[in-house]
């Protein structure tokens, strides 16, 4: 994935297109974006703090990767969602700000300087996070218990959730992750099925679904996850279905948040979602029978994670004092 620059033939130069697969899409005409969803930009002191400890353990974040709008809020609150196994995907979805290429050879080291990181951050809960990797026999299934293992050992009272990649053709790798036992397993649908081909090429709505599905019946007492973006063109009864197919799959937590296209090359923004009818998504989740929903304009799958995980537990006893 290489884009050759000839300067008069004067000399050569290589340059990798950080979305290579999108250079000759037309520019989209972008949509003035509305007051409540914009955010303040980072700077503070605490902000600069956790960005050392990030660059000083050579790690990758999607927090920066994927143009998070929440970076400022949760860095200044020493908050990081770690991205492992490169910042190179393997695939190429038309929401995804990462860059899509050929990737590098797995970091053996990579483990421990995530557990050390989650140290010197203090992390009560932490975030794992992946790129697509496809070219791995196994997608990166035993990397992620190897980072979930060194996490343990390096700070043993800190939570754990991991949000994986689908592990399409990759037989086994879903119980090699799930035996390293983390806390909360959230896989993002991130749109209604109809839209897969043009947004999520390289993913399978169905198998997605039955990925949540299978974590519950290898461990019914893991916490299940999972997100969507809306204004990519959805329409309000797809969003209630693909709640439906979450609740078949017994999963515990929904997240949906307004789509913020990264690029002009990306997909458009068909329009954006008002606080009132996330209020409302949030509100219809609640009466399915999700245990947790978090459906605001900003909500990302990691925003607020360990504030969400405590309200996980909490709705999980009270449900179980109910049914006793």
């Amino acid at each position: 994935m290489v884009t050759l620059i000839d300067n008069k033939k004067a000399h050569v130069t290589t340059k990798r297109a950080r979305h290579p697969e999108k250079q000759n899409r037309p520019d989209s005409v972008p949509l003035r974006k509305p007051d409540w969803i914009r955010v303040k930009a980072p700077g503070s002191k605490a902000y600069q703090v956790t960005k050392d400890i990030v660059k000083e353990k050579g790690l990758h974040t999607v927090c920066e990767e994927a143009a998070c709008p929440n970076i400022g809020e949760c860095w200044e609150q020493r908050h990081a969602t770690m991205m492992i196994m490169g910042g190179i995907c393997t695939r190429a979805c038309a929401f995804c700000n990462v860059t899509t290429g050929v990737p590098l050879p797995l970091d053996k080291k990579e483990p421990q300087s995530v557990a050390e990181a989650v140290a010197t951050l203090g992390l009560k809960h932490v975030v794992i996070t992946s790129v697509d990797r496809d070219d791995l026999d196994d997608g990166g299934a035993q990397h992620f218990a190897d980072v979930i293992n060194a996490i343990r050992e390096a700070t043993p009272e800190t939570t754990i959730e991991i949000l994986t990649p689908d592990f399409l053709r990759k037989e086994g790798a879903l119980e090699v992750v799930v035996n390293a036992r983390p806390n909360v397993f959230n896989h993002n649908l991130e749109t209604v099925p109809r839209l897969y081909l043009d947004i999520r090429p390289g993913a399978r709505y169905f198998h997605s679904i039955r990925l949540l599905q299978k974590v519950k019946e290898l461990d019914p007492s893991m916490f299940t996850k999972s997100g969507i973006m809306v204004g990519l063109g959805e329409e309000r009864k797809e969003v209630l279905q693909l709640m439906d197919d979450l609740r078949s799959a017994d999963v515990d937590f929904i997240t949906i948040g307004q789509y913020l296209q990264p690029t002009l090359k990306h997909a458009p923004i068909d329009r954006f979602w008002t606080p009132d009818e996330f209020k409302s998504l949030e509100q219809v989740a609640y009466a399915k029978g999700f245990l947790q929903a978090s459906c605001t304009p900003l909500t990302r799958s990691s925003h607020h994670a360990g504030d969400d995980f405590a309200k996980l537990e909490q709705a999980r006893a009270a449900k179980f004092a109910r049914l006793s």
